[in-house]
């Protein structure tokens, strides 16, 4: 297949296009920001089966001539992934890029028949639900509360929305919190994770001193990447909708204390009552995301836990050395 990312070069993007690559797909990343240089040397044995295109999410008449090339399916997930710092200052550019930059990109997906579309989403959609349930499955009802929250679940009413009016063969999926390789915070995403900041700190060579310990249904970006790969080639898909997770709680701080385990003289552990630490956990807690439907549907389950992530988040770092 010809696969289209958008928003290819940023943390989700380049982890997609390493799993579609691996399963013999053709990728075009298409992204404001150019390819980093240690992504297109890891990425370079694919050979001309990946290419980059610099250009901005919301040039329709760009994007239409790329999609007008031949284009079997799309991956949206080009977003500002925003916590309340960069809400306050970029509140309208939020939704802009969100929502309304993917419409553009529908109807041309509709004008030249493209076969899929995958809309990434985030499991903030949920909002203020997270509280009030144990498990959250796709038919919870959602109760977004910040902008980030509303750009998000709007963006998926937007593209089931085009499914219906015009024949798409659409859908979503929200993620849960993601980590791992690529990551990096930006002018568009100032929300890292636990475990890179974790490791950032380690780069410094200062402790890793965490605020609290950071529960949440943690998820490793390769494990997402693969479903949103399955998702991409499904034949069928029975549902417009799909929760990306691990479907388990486990702390921030397990891992990295398993991670500082692999370097002795490292350390991970809690604040002591009224210490500092430059470690910020975003957002509440909420609860974990059910993933029964892609398990019964397509077998699909995450295959890193705390203990395996954090070997394989080593094992990556070691090869990519400047990354943090």
């Amino acid at each position: 297949m010809k696969i289209v990312i958008f928003g290819g070069t940023g943390f989700v993007g380049l982890n997609v296009a390493g799993a579609l690559l691996g399963r013999g797909h053709d990728v075009t990343l298409y992204d404001r920001a150019e390819l980093p240089p240690s992504a297109r040397r890891s990425l370079a044995d694919y050979g001309a089966r990946l290419k980059a295109v610099q250009g901005d999410i919301t040039d329709a008449d760009a994007i239409d001539t790329l999609i007008a090339d031949g284009v079997d399916a799309i991956v949206l997930g080009a977003a500002i992934t925003a916590g309340d710092e960069l809400e306050r200052a970029s509140t309208a550019r939020v939704l802009e890029i969100n929502v309304m930059a993917q419409i553009p990109i529908l109807l041309a997906a509709i004008r030249h028949g493209v076969r899929r579309v995958v809309n990434l989403s985030s499991a903030s959609a949920y909002g203020a639900a997270g509280a009030r349930v144990e498990v959250l499955d796709e038919e919870t009802p959602c109760d977004p509360v910040s902008f980030y929250a509303i750009s998000k679940f709007t963006s998926e009413r937007s593209v089931a929305r085009h499914a219906e009016l015009f024949g798409g063969d659409f859908l979503s999926v929200r993620l849960s919190a993601v980590f791992g390789p690529w990551e990096r915070p930006g002018s568009v995403r100032d929300t890292p994770s636990l475990q890179y900041q974790i490791v950032a700190a380690f780069a410094r060579g200062e402790a890793a001193i965490m605020p609290e310990a950071g529960m949440r249904d943690w998820i490793y970006a390769p494990d997402a990447a693969e479903a949103v790969a399955i998702l991409v080639e499904a034949e069928r898909p029975r549902h417009r909708l799909y929760n990306i997770s691990s479907g388990k709680l486990w702390p921030a701080l397990q891992w990295g204390e398993a991670f500082a385990a692999l370097h002795p003289g490292l350390r991970c552990t809690l604040a002591a009552p009224g210490e500092n630490t430059a470690i910020k956990l975003h957002g509440p807690y909420r609860a974990p995301l059910s993933v029964s439907r892609m398990a019964d549907e397509f077998g699909w389950r995450a295959r890193f836990g705390c203990a395996e992530s954090a070997a394989a988040m080593n094992a990556w770092l070691k090869q990519h050395k400047e990354w943090i």
